[in-house]
């Protein structure tokens, strides 16, 4: 799932990417008629555009300079219906990019597609795994192309807006955590407004921004690149698209790899998923914490748990009192900070900018939890993400709509769990009064054709907690899973571990899993 920004910025003007009008050319329209309904018609018309695609191909292009992909990273685009259930209906392009296999001809078993999660991640920047020479990948580069897309609404993809890209990003926004009843109204009108800022600019796609459409989409960009099966990587989210997409199509999947794994039960989808967020949040900050008061010899931050803790608190109220810098107040700074308990990687970055606040220099902390407003390219990225997210999950599953349950659910929460609790409540209550109807969650399940599928989760993991996984590996039959025992890092098949690194190659490379279950040891602990 995708990385928090704290709270939600009021409503202001974009506007989103123009849907692409008119079909390709296409055997009997009329076939598309009112006879089909739901899921029959949406099955129907994902296989009218997938053969439409199998004719069309791609017309791979160097890529836009501004696309920030070297050579030989070639792009291209995909065509794809709005709905499927309209196959002949409006359409947006799929932008996608490859490159080509490093190994040999007989190496070679086709294109390897990859989603990094969200809702709301590009995951065009895949196929750099190859150009910026990634060991743990090198050897599956030589069977596969490598074959990154961003799904309908992200970047390139008929992107979707709900706010001004610089107003959503601009602080220092209110402190989540609400001091009284008037804090509470002030951060539902924010998130209302957001909400009705997303139906305005973006009102014509967003019943269509759902998980079983980008699976669907997923299945087009299968057929326009040659491939009778889908060989898939899915991370975070990319795990539920994976899960929702083996779901619709078993008899589609080749292999697949599913790291850090959203819990795909009907129940948790996806409000249940977020509450349960904050829960895991809260322990791995606690293991972060831990072992920044464990070096205090470099932080001198504190060296118990409880004075890291403190300190904390006393960074909190300071911000709020007085935000650093005129811009970073308790939101922002939870927005830094969320990072530690995502990924092992920033555990060093986040202390030693707090230490040296600690020390008297506010500056590192500004300079990275302060927006940069003159990032227009980024702002702009992070506006977007924000809107696919909202609209993904609003739109994938029905929410609460009563305040009162959200209140009471989230109060109680914050009382044992108070880092992330109200801002993600702040950052999903748009979907409380979403204009675009819900569906009702795909019942995730084994069907026919479906191949043995790898999972990877590491125990600790905050963002898509442990349960997820296990819940994903029950309902795949003859799935196998890996667990990274001790261990919290979110997103694990991109770590140096000896032990888990070989067990997912072997399987991209040969198809085989392990007779049982594995775990591993962890990997290499972050380094102060």
């Amino acid at each position: 799932m995708r990385r928090r920004t704290a709270v939600l910025g009021s409503a202001g003007t974009l506007i989103a990417g123009t849907l692409v009008a008119g079909a390709l050319a296409a055997p009997m329209a009329s076939a598309d008629s009112g006879a089909r309904h739901g899921r029959d018609a949406e099955a129907y018309g994902v296989a009218v555009a997938a053969a439409q695609a199998a004719r069309a191909g791609i017309d791979w292009q160097d890529c836009p300079a501004d696309w920030g992909l070297e050579q030989p990273i070639q792009c291209g685009w995909v065509t794809v219906p709005v709905d499927y259930a309209k196959p002949y209906g409006k359409k947006i392009k799929i932008a996608v990019d490859r490159i080509a296999a490093t190994g040999t001809p007989a190496e070679r078993q086709g294109a390897l597609l990859y989603n990094p999660g969200g809702p709301g991640g590009s995951g065009l920047r895949f196929p750099r795994r190859v150009t910026t020479n990634n060991k743990i990948w090198a050897n599956t580069a030589k069977a596969y192309d490598f074959v990154g897309f961003d799904p309908r609404g992200v970047g390139k993809s008929a992107p979707i807006s709900c706010v001004d890209p610089t107003e959503f990003v601009k602080g220092p926004k209110p402190d989540p955590v609400p001091d009284s009843e008037a804090d509470k109204r002030a951060q539902r009108k924010l998130a209302a407004e957001y909400a009705a800022g997303c139906a305005e600019k973006s009102g014509d796609m967003l019943p269509y921004m759902t998980t079983p459409n980008t699976a669907r989409d997923l299945d087009v960009v299968r057929a326009a690149l040659g491939e009778k099966k889908l060989n898939f990587v899915g991370v975070s989210y990319g795990t539920y698209l994976g899960a929702v997409y083996g779901t619709l199509f078993p008899d589609h999947v080749r292999r697949m790899v599913l790291d850090s794994v959203v819990n795909p039960s009907t129940r948790s989808i996806w409000y249940e998923a977020n509450l349960g967020q904050d829960i895991a949040f809260e322990g791995r900050l606690t293991d972060w914490m831990t072992w920044v008061a464990r070096n205090d010899a470099t932080y001198h931050l504190g060296d118990t748990l409880a004075e890291v803790r403190q300190q904390w608190e006393t960074l909190r109220a300071a911000a709020k009192k007085a935000p650093l810098g005129g811009k970073v107040g308790p939101a922002e700074l939870i927005g830094f900070f969320q990072n530690a308990p995502y990924y092992d990687s920033m555990w060093a970055p986040v202390a030693e900018a707090w230490s040296a606040y600690a020390a008297g220099d506010p500056q590192p902390l500004i300079d990275n939890a302060a927006a940069d407003l003159t990032d227009t390219a980024g702002n702009i990225a992070s506006e977007n993400g924000n809107a696919v997210y909202t609209a993904v999950e609003c739109a994938d599953a029905p929410w609460p709509t009563s305040w009162k349950k959200w209140d009471r659910d989230n109060s109680r929460l914050h009382e044992q769990y108070p880092f992330m609790t109200w801002a993600n409540a702040w950052m999903n209550l748009p979907c409380a009064t979403w204009k675009a109807p819900s569906q009702k969650p795909v019942q995730v399940k084994t069907g026919k054709g479906l191949p043995p599928v790898l999972i990877t989760q590491s125990e600790r993991d905050a963002a898509t907690p442990y349960e997820g996984a296990v819940e994903l590996h029950k309902r795949f039959k003859g799935s196998r899973l890996i667990t990274e025992e001790d261990a919290g890092s979110h997103g694990i098949t991109n770590l140096v571990n000896p032990c888990l690194n070989p067990k997912v190659e072997t399987y991209l490379l040969t198809g085989k899993v392990d007779a049982t279950d594995q775990t591993c040891a962890p990997h290499a602990a972050p380094q102060p």
